[in-house]
C-alpha cells in the first residue's frame, strides 16, 4: 500500500486523517465498491481525491453543481492536482480540450454532471480514459425517498453496466436507512464497505426557542457561554402555525459579527439542512 501519511501531508498538510478516512481510502484502493455517509466537514472529499493522486488514475467525480465543481477544481489546482471539469458551461473548443487530455490520462480528478455522464458519446469517450473509480457526489439525489431527489441520478445506474470492473463509491451527509438502501440498489454496488461516520460535532450545537412576536431578535442575538462563533437565523411561520420559533447554531468556524442568516424554512427544515 502506498504511504498515504506521506501524501496527506504533502498536498493537504495534515499530520493525520479524521475518524474513518484512512479506512474509506484503503477499500476504494484495493478496488471495493462503498457506500459513505459522512457530515458535512467531515472530510468526504478527501476520501476519493487522495486516491486518486496515490494511484496514479482519473477518478470521475459525479457532482450535481456546476459551482461545486468549480471550487473543486480551483483548489486542487492550488494544491498541485491536476484537475478538470466538463459541462454544458464551457465553450465547445475547451469540451475537446478536456477530453483529449483526459484520454490522455493527464487529470486525476474528473468532475462531470450525472446529465453529461449519461450521454451515450460521453461512454465511449471514457472508455478511453483510465479510470481508478467513480465518486458520486450527492448520492442521496438518487432516491425519490431523498428530499433532494433528481430524477438524472437515476441514469447513473448504467455505470455498473457500461464500466463492470470499475469501483463505484457513493458519499453523502444525508441519507435515512430508506434513502440508503436505495443507493445501493440504484447504484448496484457489489458488495460494497459501508461507513456511517459520527454525526457529532463537539464545536456545533443547536438551539430552538420559542418566542414571542418580535422578541425573536433579542432571543438571537444574545450573548451566550462557550460560543465564540455563531450563526443565528429566524423564521417567520406560515399562517398554519400557530406560534413563533427562532432557531440559532454556534460553530467555532464564523466569528460572531459575520454571521447574521436568514432562513425561509420551518424550524425542522433548518435543521436538516443545516450540516
Amino acid at each position: 500500500m502506498p504511504d498515504l501519511q506521506q501524501a496527506l501531508k504533502k498536498y493537504w498538510g495534515y499530520d493525520s486523517f479524521r475518524p474513518m478516512q484512512e479506512r474509506i481510502i484503503q477499500s476504494l484502493m484495493e478496488g471495493h465498491d462503498a457506500a459513505v455517509i459522512m457530515p458535512t466537514g467531515g472530510g468526504k472529499s478527501l476520501c476519493y481525491q487522495l486516491p486518486a493522486l496515490v494511484l496514479g488514475r482519473t477518478v470521475l467525480v459525479v457532482s450535481p453543481l456546476i459551482a461545486l465543481m468549480h471550487d473543486q477544481v480551483a483548489q486542487l489546482a492550488d494544491m498541485g492536482i491536476p484537475a478538470a471539469m466538463l459541462n454544458s458551461t464551457q465553450p465547445a473548443e475547451e469540451q475537446r480540450a478536456v477530453m483529449r487530455a483526459a484520454a490522455q490520462g493527464a487529470f486525476r480528478l474528473l468532475y462531470l454532471s450525472p446529465e453529461r455522464l449519461a450521454r451515450e458519446d460521453t461512454v465511449s469517450w471514457l472508455e478511453k480514459v483510465p479510470l481508478a473509480l467513480f465518486a458520486i457526489d450527492e448520492a442521496h439525489c438518487i432516491s425519490e425517498w431523498g428530499h433532494e431527489f433528481r430524477p438524472e441520478y437515476r441514469q447513473l445506474a448504467t455505470l455498473r453496466q457500461n464500466f463492470p470492473d470499475i469501483p463505484i463509491a457513493a458519499f453523502t451527509a444525508s441519507a435515512t436507512r430508506r434513502v440508503r438502501h436505495d443507493i445501493l440498489e440504484q447504484l448496484r454496488l457489489r458488495d460494497p464497505h459501508k461507513y456511517i461516520a459520527s454525526f457529532h460535532r463537539a464545536n456545533l450545537r443547536y438551539v430552538v426557542e420559542e418566542c414571542a412576536g418580535n422578541s425573536h431578535r433579542s432571543a438571537c442575538c444574545r450573548p451566550r457561554a462557550h460560543t465564540p462563533g455563531r450563526a443565528s437565523s429566524s423564521t417567520r411561520p406560515p399562517s398554519h402555525w400557530s406560534k413563533s420559533w427562532s432557531i440559532s447554531w454556534a460553530t467555532t468556524i464564523f466569528p460572531p459579527s459575520h454571521t447574521t442568516a436568514r432562513w425561509r424554512h420551518p424550524p425542522a427544515a433548518a435543521i436538516r439542512n443545516a450540516g
